[in-house]
């Protein structure tokens, strides 16, 4: 029967694996991707010649033939695994619990950029669960999503989310610039990654001499990716009109007397309580930008 040849062959593909994974130590889970994926087609295949009752079926005789977790809902994991990710390669780049992480998303696009993220980054499968709770996706520009789908350049600025989330580590009561300074140089990886990639911290509190007075950056970082340097101001108001011009004056300083020839020109981020869209809106600087902040 053809039933009979589909079990046959999903059978014979997790016995190997699991003899596979017991005696090799190499691409272990490239193979167990491997496997769970062609194991979800012939059940996808199986599906459509005898309906859906047949993976209850063949789970009953998997989960003693061939191993007790092969039960219904593992079976159907695989099915589902195959039918979302059929059209996404090469598949072996992630784990089998990188892939589980995702299956309960819908939207293909942000499933595209949490792969792209794990691969890049070398996530680990609680690292990506982390930053799908923490929304990542969601954050992002929705310019930003355009060029993710569309597949074009990227500026500095794109990967920047928001809000940007904060942990208060040291447990503050009530917020300062200080204290949110302070928060961020705690766990100074962290926020870099809310910014994107390609970040390097410089200094906080970066000493300059404007005229015959001493100015301090709250946050100068720099992009190896576009060869820039990032002031940061921390603001724990609304954003206001004089913050901006406070930047620029930042921003031509670094651009003035430390960026070299070879440097592209210096970015500015706002970090602020509540954004102003009307403030930024008449802001002609377009290398300026505004983020709101929540403390986590």
């Amino acid at each position: 029967m053809l039933c009979d040849k589909y079990y046959d062959n999903i059978k014979e593909l997790l016995l190997n694996n699991e003899l596979y994974q017991k005696t090799k130590d190499y691409s272990k889970e490239r193979n167990k991707v491997i496997t769970y994926f062609e194991t979800g087609k012939l059940l996808y295949e199986a599906g459509k010649h005898y309906g859906e009752n047949i993976i209850g079926k063949y789970s009953e005789k998997l989960v003693i033939e061939v191993g007790r977790r092969f039960n219904y809902s593992y079976l159907t994991r695989m099915r589902k695994f195959y039918t979302k990710f059929r059209n996404i390669a090469p598949l072996a780049q992630l784990s089998w619990s990188h892939y589980q992480e995702l299956l309960p998303i819908k939207d293909m696009n942000k499933i595209n950029y949490y792969i792209q993220v794990s691969v890049k980054e070398n996530l680990s499968r609680n690292q990506l669960r982390e930053k799908i709770k923490n929304k990542e996706y969601e954050r992002l520009p929705i310019e930003t999503k355009e060029k993710l789908i569309d597949k074009v350049n990227y500026n500095v600025s794109d990967f920047i989310k928001e809000p940007i989330l904060i942990n208060n580590s040291l447990k503050f009561k009530t917020l300062s610039e200080k204290s949110l300074q302070l928060l961020i140089i705690e766990n100074i990886k962290e926020f870099m990654k809310e910014l994107g990639l390609g970040f390097c911290f410089v200094d906080n509190e970066y000493k300059i001499k404007v005229g015959d007075r001493y100015n301090y950056i709250d946050l100068l970082l720099f992009n190896y990716i576009f060869n820039c340097f990032i002031v940061i101001e921390l603001k724990i108001t609304e954003l206001k009109a004089e913050h901006v011009g406070q930047i620029t004056k930042y921003m031509n300083y670094i651009d003035k007397n430390i960026k070299s020839v070879s440097q592209s020109k210096t970015i500015g981020i706002i970090i602020c309580k509540k954004n102003n869209k009307f403030v930024m809106e008449y802001c002609s600087d377009s290398r300026i930008f505004a983020k709101e902040y929540i403390i986590i």
